[in-house]
């Protein structure tokens, strides 16, 4: 099923119109209320600098003050029954928004504007914890691409409106307040139908000091080294996309020469852009969480926002444009395409962040993790903003600080993927995977989403391990032969993902006790094990006897069994070829199309040698 299918599905689409509709409303009624105060309250300039610099602070307070309780809250009590509270909380907002907007009261409108904060921060560790229990493994990543580009989209339409809406002469309050409103209610209704997602942690011990819980909340989030660094990674991409979207009006006056036209223009492009590649997410990774695609959204984000530096950085020559005329200028459509670029990689770069973190969390710990997202999230959105604040103070103008912007996350990413090697490794096992072979998956539904189990596939070529590594939806520690574990390049590979090397009885019986060890434990720890029965490459496309060490490894550690098979791979590239010399020839296929069947788990009992190897030729059929 395409991950739109999830749109027809109850389980899915009231939550993404909830989540959706909220995030119109926080977007609208925001940019409502800075043109009110901007140019229809007769205000000198001085008096809406303070405004509209105190306006995104009071947004943003909330989510340092009560993003911790509001992950206690969507943990201890069932979720739809909170969302649908924070929805009923929106509509009494609005409703004060409305009466703030008709008589011009600016201190009501702060307070709306610090509750609506409240409403994102409540909603926030709900909103991210709420679609692991909805969807199923399959459907994590797409759903996030779809989350991620319905709230893009939200947050564009809602800032156009309120805009809009405000700036209609006469009745432009009264507009802003009924879309608001009804807005408020439409997302109550969604909301409605959100189905129950029980409590994860119904037990929780609840603590109401919102600054003794937030420690303990970060102390939670940081307890995974990779967790904590996909949420820092999380946390940069609110950083890096403040800093643009801060300087985008500076950059469209000054150096596009454009007017409000064109400003909607460029922040329509980026928005599109963050959707189609958060929507690309689930066809690029084939419906698995991929982190792989973290370093090529990193590696574009700086790419495509060193190029925006290089297209236009000067003053320009002409005022005044609207998006037409700017569209028609010299030069305008490699700006186009920079801007649309970097949206795309910022998807790329964010959504399978989002999934790793849903994955790889407790569901009983998720909401309070993702609650201390949220609060690093918010610090470096503040740092966001006073690194483009004081960055133009010094004088330098929007295109400049693009470019240290974009340099910055050169640093930034290399500190995250030196931390943990695991994004860089994924990406090298991506690229290498998807240029070599198409691959089709099938049965991937029999892969225990948890608790140990005995991997035993066919091997057919050097990339075995690679392919199914980059297929697999949950990591697996790979045994394989102690000479090519330590080949350059792939030792890198191998030793991140915990691959065990092995060697002969007679080769190194060192080697392979250690092996035996090390397997056993991974067992032991709730892992998967992938070996390969065979106990080397086939040399004549054929599957050989399988060797009785996995029997040695389910007597000492009695596991399901699940049997892989590997077809297509004969004569593809990497692949040995019988020959007279007895070495690997020239390939003959480049990008072959490969098929991993994973067939379902066979009781510990029922596992011998022959019978798994019984199996896998069935599963292989007449293909290697």
């Amino acid at each position: 099923m395409s991950q739109f299918g999830l749109l027809g599905k109850r389980r899915f689409a009231p939550f993404f119109w909830t989540q959706a509709l909220g995030a119109f409303n926080d977007n609208a009624f925001r940019n409502a209320l800075v043109m009110l105060v901007a140019f229809q309250m007769g205000l000198d300039d001085q008096t809406v600098a303070i405004y509209t610099n105190l306006a995104p602070a009071l947004f943003i307070i909330p989510f340092f003050l009560f993003s911790a309780t509001a992950g206690q809250l969507a943990e201890k009590y069932e979720k739809s029954r909170i969302i649908r509270y924070v929805k009923l909380f929106e509509i009494a907002a609005m409703a004060l928004a409305a009466y703030g907007f008709y008589t011009h009261h600016t201190s009501l409108l702060l307070v709306v504007l610090f509750m609506m904060g409240m409403h994102s921060t409540m909603f926030g560790p709900i909103k991210y914890a709420i679609l692991p229990q909805a969807l199923k493994s399959e459907e994590l990543v797409g759903g996030n691409g779809l989350v991620e580009m319905g709230t893009q989209m939200a947050m564009l339409v809602g800032m156009i409106a309120g805009n809009s809406l405000m700036l209609v002469a006469g009745v432009g309050p009264l507009l802003a307040s009924g879309a608001t409103i009804a807005v408020a209610v439409a997302g109550y209704l969604a909301s409605r139908r959100i189905p129950a997602a029980p409590a994860t942690a119904p037990e929780l011990k609840f603590n109401w000091n919102p600054f003794s819980e937030t420690a303990r909340v970060l102390g939670i989030t940081r307890a995974d080294r990779a967790v904590f660094n996909a949420v820092l990674g999380i946390s940069w991409f609110w950083f890096f996309g403040t800093v643009l979207i801060a300087q985008l009006p500076i950059y469209t006056r000054e150096t596009l020469g454009g007017d409000g036209s064109v400003n909607t223009l460029v922040l329509t492009l980026f928005s599109i852009g963050t959707g189609v590649g958060a929507l690309l997410c689930e066809k690029l990774s084939g419906k698995r969480v991929e982190i792989g695609l973290v370093p090529l959204g990193a590696f574009g984000l700086t790419v495509f926002g060193v190029d925006l530096y290089l297209a236009r950085h000067g003053m320009a020559a002409t005022r005044g444009l609207d998006w037409l005329a700017f569209l028609h200028s010299p030069g305008s459509w490699r700006v186009v395409l920079d801007l649309t670029a970097i949206g795309v990689f910022a998807g790329f770069y964010v959504v399978p962040l989002f999934a790793f973190v849903q994955s790889r969390t407790p569901r009983e710990r998720l909401s309070r993790v993702i609650a201390g997202n949220n609060i690093i999230n918010a610090l470096l959105i503040v740092m966001g903003s006073l690194f483009g604040l004081v960055l133009g103070r010094l004088g330098m103008n929007a295109a400049t600080i693009f470019l240290l912007d974009a340099l910055l996350n050169v640093l930034v990413a290399i500190y995250i993927f030196t931390l943990v090697p695991e994004f860089l490794m994924r990406f090298i096992t991506w690229v290498l995977v998807n240029t070599l072979y198409r691959v089709r998956v099938d049965g991937m539904q029999h892969l225990p989403e948890e608790g140990p189990a005995l991997l035993v596939c066919n091997h057919v070529s050097f990339m075995d391990p690679l392919l199914l590594m980059a297929n697999l939806r949950r990591p697996a520690r790979f045994v394989m032969y102690y000479k090519i574990f330590n080949v350059p390049l792939l030792h890198f590979v191998f030793r991140t993902a915990k691959a065990i090397p092995i060697a002969g009885g007679k080769e190194d019986p060192a080697v392979l006790q250690q092996a035996y060890d090390a397997i056993d434990a991974a067992l032991a720890d709730g892992e998967l094990v992938c070996i390969f029965p065979e106990g080397g490459l086939t040399v004549d496309g054929q599957i050989a006897p399988f060797r009785p060490g996995l029997e040695k490894i389910l007597a000492r550690r009695p596991v399901p069994v699940v049997p892989l098979a590997l077809r297509g791979l004969w004569g593809s590239v990497w692949s040995r070829r019988d020959s007279r010399l007895g070495r690997m020839r020239l390939p003959r296929r480049f990008r072959a199309r490969v098929e991993l069947v994973v067939d379902a788990p066979v009781p510990p009992q029922a596992a011998s040698a022959a019978t798994l190897e019984a199996r896998v030729r069935e599963l292989r059929g007449d293909l290697a």
